[in-house]
């Protein structure tokens, strides 16, 4: 097949791709487009099977800690350790609005460095609507604080984003090198995303809400701490050149197994949290992406962003991709620039995440957990305005970009 006409299948399957995850039809799994349009590349000869085989296996680890961690996330919550997150959010916040929101802004930034983003809006937003229902303080900045912290407050760590997996492979850093580096953004990120939440929701954040007795639930010891020693077994095994997969699958063994002996979750329920037909759409949509790089769309990347590691190439490589971000959503912005980026050294790498994971705060479509967000708050009766959306977006996103590329600079700068 001609190049160009080559190009063309694989953007319109690409396209299409999206617009199904999208919209997601009848509720069908995003797999149920994704699979067969990558089959469909691959029969018609767009892709090559040496590509497909070379790109299964470069993505099967970071697939693979993905299921993990969807087992570990949905543990924590039959442990009731989001319940207990709830309690605390609301015991803390004695009824007052804007301390309730920095308590949110807290838990939210840890639970999405340390068990991803996906356990935030799955899992952790309904704990934070279900804490704000009880104290009768307004739902839409807590909520929204929990959409932009899933996005911008992934930055940290290897592990708490799926584009982080992808850019930490493709930095050649290890797992505390990247933490180190990353560190500032994130809080400098977190920070102006409170300054931006707090003026912008200024009129839902004053009075009081319920000040009574509350109840609280203890803090589940056993799962915090198998969290605890999960995220210390990611840095242990980076020092040994294991894939963070691994630490991840010890803490769902190490809380799974007592949980299934004590019939606290089902063995049919574990099957259903790795969510197979997610993972089958990831590995598909990578695929897709690859057909559409290999035939032109990657050396035109290549042209696009900016050589070096000034603060303005950095700037330019993470606006670029936050573009792409909400063009086509960050999961294939990101397989689409990382190998280019990779040749720029490990700096441009995470400015690459940096424009991926903060960018898509501008629009719904720009990443797979916003999705998950507004369909968590739909199916708990939350309707909020696209526009406000939008306007907050406009807001934060281009604040956010900005100084977290800054602080990036400085970091690479600092960490050597």
């Amino acid at each position: 097949m001609p190049g160009t006409l080559a190009l063309a299948v694989a953007a319109l399957l690409l396209a299409a791709t999206l617009a199904f995850a999208v919209a997601r039809p009848r509720g069908w799994p995003e797999a149920v487009f994704a699979v067969p349009a990558a089959g469909l590349l691959l029969a018609m000869g767009v892709l090559g099977t040496g590509e497909a085989r070379a790109e299964t296996t470069s993505l099967a680890s970071t697939i693979g800690f993905l299921a993990a961690v969807l087992v570990l996330a949905e543990l924590c919550d039959r442990y009731g350790l989001f319940e207990a997150a709830g309690d605390w959010m609301a015991t803390g916040s004695r009824g007052r609005p804007v301390a309730l929101l920095g308590l949110v802004f807290a838990i939210t930034s840890v639970v999405t460095a340390v068990l991803s983003l996906d356990a935030t809006v799955v899992l952790l937003t309904p704990a934070v609507l279900t804490t704000v229902a009880r104290l009768r303080v307004r739902a839409k900045p807590h909520a929204y604080a929990c959409t932009h912290l899933a996005n911008s407050a992934s930055l940290l760590l290897p592990v708490s984003n799926l584009t982080n997996l992808l850019a930490y492979k493709a930095s050649g850093l290890s797992f505390e090198r990247f933490g180190a580096t990353m560190a500032l953004p994130w809080v400098v990120a977190v920070g102006v995303e409170w300054v931006v939440i707090r003026r912008f929701f200024a009129t839902d954040l004053v009075g009081h809400g319920e000040k009574g007795r509350l109840p609280r639930r203890p803090v589940p010891l056993f799962a915090s701490s198998v969290v605890a020693l999960t995220l210390a077994g990611f840095f242990v095994l980076s020092l040994l050149h294991v894939p963070p997969a691994f630490a991840a699958l010890g803490g769902a063994v190490a809380l799974g197994v007592p949980a299934l002996a004590r019939r606290r979750m089902a063995l049919r329920e574990v099957v259903v949290a790795v969510d197979v037909p997610f993972l089958a759409f990831v590995l598909a949509l990578g695929l897709v992406v690859k057909a559409v790089a290999v035939h032109g769309l990657g050396s035109l990347v290549v042209h696009l962003l900016p050589a070096g590691t000034s603060f303005w190439a950095l700037l330019g490589v993470a606006a670029l991709a936050a573009a792409l971000a909400n063009a086509i959503n960050n999961l294939p912005a990101v397989l689409l620039l990382l190998p280019a980026a990779a040749l720029g050294g490990p700096g441009q790498v995470l400015a690459v995440l940096i424009g991926v994971n903060t960018g898509p705060n501008l629009t719904y479509v720009g990443s797979l957990a916003t999705l998950l967000w507004r369909r968590t708050l739909r199916e708990r009766g939350e309707q909020l305005e696209t526009s406000e959306f939008l306007r907050l977006g406009a807001l934060s996103v281009p604040a956010v970009l900005v100084a977290s590329t800054v602080a990036l600079w400085a970091s690479l700068k600092l960490v050597r």
